[in-house]
């Protein structure tokens, strides 16, 4: 897609207004309740509601002004990342409990994070852009990190490595705590707070510096996916924006479900293998061997399949494990058979 910079800029500046309405909205400046306010599950899902709607109609929009092919690229790519961000929220439940985050200031932490990962994530799609018009071969690379990727998410998921992690002792966090001291607990939303006459950082600022470097890793993880399905730099950048910008309503609306998404790793990982294998044969065509040409709308299919298959699929397994449950819970109350 052509896009001129004034597109670029109302997009850009739409975003931002979104996100200050957001903010103005949730924070209820106006209310007689002062301080922040827990975040509802009703609300959550008012607010996830119309990010996704929002998200839906804009691709509508990339697919009249831009065509089908660029419409179904900006869904794929939506729903790629939309799909990544489940699993990262998995990851962000774990960051608060470890730093015990109060949960009326939980979403202002992931406001602080969803901000950190749009400049991330702009960052790198300027970098990712770049590398491929200098050099095409980079999908090869691109195609193996995603395929490793997925084999890692699995590994991962079936050694329950991230279950165990203490990000409480992350390096970054290690490193905080050598040059300044840790206030024993939260001080509201501030990040440091004077105490004895000594200035101490507090539990708020070592979550946000702990949600950056993760940030960083999943930006890391998500551009090359999204590479694998199109080129288009404001495809690419609207469709994580969109994929980001309902995180945090979405993540109090999960928040409840995250032990029932049993299968979300495995269809995470089909995805990254199945586009890690189409840069692959992306990468081969380029260079005169051709294999087999993966259009966008067979991606657009596969990846919908999957996530589809996923979610499904663990809601199905969790409704036969409670069941189970429940039939072991009744064999327990059942008197034993004196006779």
């Amino acid at each position: 897609m052509n896009v001129p910079l004034w597109v670029w800029a109302a997009t850009i500046g739409g975003m931002i207004a979104i996100l200050v309405i957001d903010l103005a909205i949730v924070d209820h400046p106006w209310s007689k309740k002062k301080g922040p306010q827990e975040f509802g599950i009703k609300q959550a899902a008012w607010w996830a509601a119309f990010y996704i709607g929002i998200a839906i109609l804009f691709g509508f929009g990339v697919w009249y002004f831009g065509g089908g092919g660029a419409g179904a690229e900006y869904f794929a790519g939506f729903v790629t990342e939309k799909s990544l961000s489940i699993d990262n929220l998995f990851v962000f439940y774990l960051l608060m409990g470890s730093f015990a985050v109060p949960k009326k200031y939980q979403h202002e932490v992931l406001l602080v994070g969803i901000v950190i990962a749009l400049v991330m994530r702009g960052i790198f799609i300027v970098l990712g852009a770049q590398v491929i018009n200098a050099w095409s071969e980079v999908f090869y690379l691109f195609g193996a990190f995603l395929i490793y990727t997925g084999y890692k998410i699995i590994r991962d998921h079936m050694k329950g490595d991230e279950e165990e992690k203490d990000f409480t002792q992350t390096p970054v966090v290690r490193l905080v705590k050598r040059f300044w001291p840790v206030s024993d607990g939260y001080h509201g939303a501030k990040l440091t707070v004077k105490l004895d006459g000594r200035r101490h950082v507090t539990p708020m600022l070592l979550v946000i510096l702990a949600i950056g470097v993760i940030d960083l890793v999943f930006a890391v993880d998500s551009i090359p996916a999204i590479f694998g399905l199109t080129q288009d730099a404001y495809i690419v950048f609207t469709a994580n924006a969109f994929a980001l910008l309902g995180l945090r309503q979405l993540y109090f609306l999960l928040a409840g479900l995250m032990d029932r998404l049993a299968y979300i790793s495995w269809g995470l990982s089909a995805i990254m293998l199945f586009i890690g294998v189409k840069m692959i044969f992306h990468a081969l065509h380029e260079n005169g061997i051709h294999i087999v040409d993966i259009g966008i709308g067979a991606s657009l299919t596969v990846i919908l399949g999957i996530m589809t298959i996923t979610i499904v699929g663990s809601l199905v397994k969790s409704r036969i494990d409670e069941r189970n449950n429940a039939a072991v819970e009744g064999e327990k109350d059942v008197p034993a058979d004196r006779s």
